[in-house]
């Protein structure tokens, strides 16, 4: 009986040391993913560089912590005191994340510098066989700020999150492809320069032709593949009301073998048009809101077709191919 419970314990020694080893190597695996992120250049892939990166998490976890962050994409720099992501051993496709705030975004080429602060921002992937499952972005308290001209307050919010859902019944296992739904919401948003306050905006989206591995998404021709496996844009609503306005639209947008926008939004609004008013000169605020109704009401459809916006019938502007 002792000699069984001598040759238990030196295999429970001989695991943990084992494990031990294995993390170590891991973590070092997963230090040096981070750190050649830096090396990007930063224009075709963006950068993420930190002043100090550490992984712990020992023994069920990786967390990779990332000390002021500095993202770089083009003319845009994203300053960011702390941002961690955690893996646990267990669930290797499945990342949560958060960040500490507030964060500075610079854009060179405008010159503009803006800030955002929150109380918590948390985010998690999930991935099921390299698909999205599921994917969350929540923050609390966020407060957007114009950071040129002392902290003034452009916009602020006590919740905005966003989800990404994977919608089984349309993932086409042959062709490789799936589809995603986005939920997002915003509440009692507050933006003296649009002179909104007390707002709450709901959107969803259904986005289909996607490929199926995310590993794939940085293809420069992407939207060309989309394209051609006959994905589509389905704005299923967008919705926003405060206590005298309401907006709602709807729609369906695709994309032609030249990579013109293809489709049709229906915008439907009340006291939108008085709220916007100094925002958006006529005709335009009539081209895109429509022409008032007895009740005082707006419906209008927008257009896309070959390169260019209409406004029902009448053309109001050029848009480029996206790819």
């Amino acid at each position: 009986m002792k000699k069984r419970i001598i040759i238990l314990g030196c295999v429970v020694v001989a695991v943990v040391v084992l494990w031990s080893a294995a993390w170590l190597v891991l973590a070092g695996v997963v230090k040096q993913n981070v750190l050649a992120l830096a090396e990007a250049d930063g224009i075709t892939t963006p950068s993420l560089s930190c002043e100090a990166l550490s992984v712990g998490g020992f023994p069920f976890r990786f967390d990779v912590d990332c000390v002021t962050a500095r993202i770089v994409s083009g003319d845009i720099v994203v300053d960011v005191p702390g941002i961690r992501a955690s893996i646990r051993v267990y669930a290797p496709f499945h990342m949560l994340a958060s960040a500490k705030g507030p964060l500075q975004l610079t854009d060179s080429f405008t010159g503009t510098r803006n800030g955002v602060a929150w109380s918590t921002l948390e985010a998690s992937i999930r991935l099921d066989n390299w698909r999205i499952a599921r994917a969350s972005v929540s923050g609390a308290d966020l407060v957007w700020t114009d950071a040129l001209f002392g902290d003034a307050v452009i916009a602020q919010s006590p919740l905005v999150e966003v989800h990404l859902f994977d919608i089984p019944e349309q993932h086409d296992a042959e062709r490789h492809l799936a589809a995603l739904a986005l939920y997002a919401r915003a509440d009692t948003v507050a933006w003296p320069g649009l002179t909104l306050s007390d707002t709450n905006a709901e959107v969803q989206l259904e986005l289909s032709g996607l490929p199926d591995d995310v590993r794939t998404w940085g293809d420069p021709m992407l939207l060309a593949a989309m394209q051609q496996a006959g994905g589509k844009l389905n704005i299923v609503s967008v919705h926003g009301t405060d206590a005298t306005s309401t907006l709602d639209a709807s729609g369906e947008m695709r994309l032609d073998p030249q990579g013109q926008l293809d489709g049709e939004i229906t915008v439907a609004s009340t006291g939108v048009a008085e709220r916007i008013g100094p925002l958006l000169q006529e005709p335009w605020r009539t081209l895109v809101l429509g022409s008032p109704r007895p009740d005082g009401s707006h419906a209008n459809q927008i257009n896309f077709r070959a390169g260019a916006m209409f406004s029902g019938l009448v053309p109001i502007a050029a848009v480029p191919p996206l790819f």
